[in-house]
């Protein structure tokens, strides 16, 4: 169940939680050996790097057009431009991805891959294995702490994904290590940068923190680390035109002038 109405949401998110709750899951349950996330940032940062979690994304209810290039190509670019991690979108009515886009990117690269998806049940979890898999509070609402236990019994790593103080509270109390503020409000699709700013000083240090949206220039990725973001995750200003240098553009964003 939620912690909200859903009528507040806005109806692009409502359709894509209702679409979420029809999704079946696997047949049988994964059991994932993860590519550590921790790790590969902690990497990122020792070679003097952002660390930046590019998004393979072909489209979205917040974006005009698809993007029709092969994932796979598309995810190695990315690595090549120094992305830390990669987030592969596996809902297919609204974001045009699938579990098979994901299976075939993580098998083509050596850095950790979030699933990037609307999970709301146990089940769903089994449909494909992955590095990281995503919840989010607003989503999951009085199950995050029994989604999040029955994510790691499989071997994934979490993402709990937040908008407010609120919501990082629960997701603190659920036991999450690594927390995702969305910038976007979920209400009125808006972005506000200084939604992170608002947050992350309430995170724990031992908490891996990641920013997510709105991050399109260099000043905002340099804006988003100043906060306390130790990872950043980036879709649709990479997957807009040169994947590969716009991956490294963000990734070298603390070196360039």
């Amino acid at each position: 169940m939620m912690d909200a109405s859903e009528d507040e949401l806005a109806p692009e998110v409502r359709s894509i939680l209702a679409a979420a709750r029809d999704r079946p899951g696997g047949e049988t349950r994964v059991s994932v050996d993860a590519r550590s996330f921790p790790d590969a940032v902690a990497a990122a940062e020792a070679e003097g790097r952002v660390p930046l979690v590019a998004e393979v994304k072909p489209t979205s209810p917040t974006t005009e057009g698809t993007r029709g290039d092969d994932p796979v190509e598309l995810a190695r670019e990315m690595v090549d431009g120094g992305a830390t991690a990669l987030s592969v979108l596996t809902e297919p009515e609204h974001f045009g991805g699938s579990a098979e886009n994901l299976r075939r990117v993580r098998e083509a690269v050596d850095v950790p891959v979030l699933r990037k998806d609307f999970l709301v049940s146990e089940a769903q979890l089994d449909a494909v294995e992955a590095d990281v898999v995503l919840l989010i509070a607003r989503f999951v609402g009085d199950d995050l702490s029994e989604l999040l236990a029955a994510a790691r019994e499989r071997g994934f790593q979490v993402l709990v994904e937040v908008h407010d103080r609120a919501e990082l509270a629960r997701a603190l109390d659920a036991g999450a290590d690594i927390v995702g503020v969305n910038n976007r409000d979920l209400a009125k699709l808006d972005v506000d940068l200084e939604t992170f700013e608002s947050v992350a000083p309430h995170v724990p240090d031992d908490v891996t923190l990641l920013a997510e949206s709105g991050v399109s220039t260099v000043e905002d990725v340099r804006r988003m680390r100043a906060a306390g973001a130790d990872a950043l995750l980036v879709g649709t200003a990479i997957m807009d035109g040169d994947v590969r240098a716009n991956t490294d553009r963000f990734t070298t964003a603390e070196i360039s002038e």
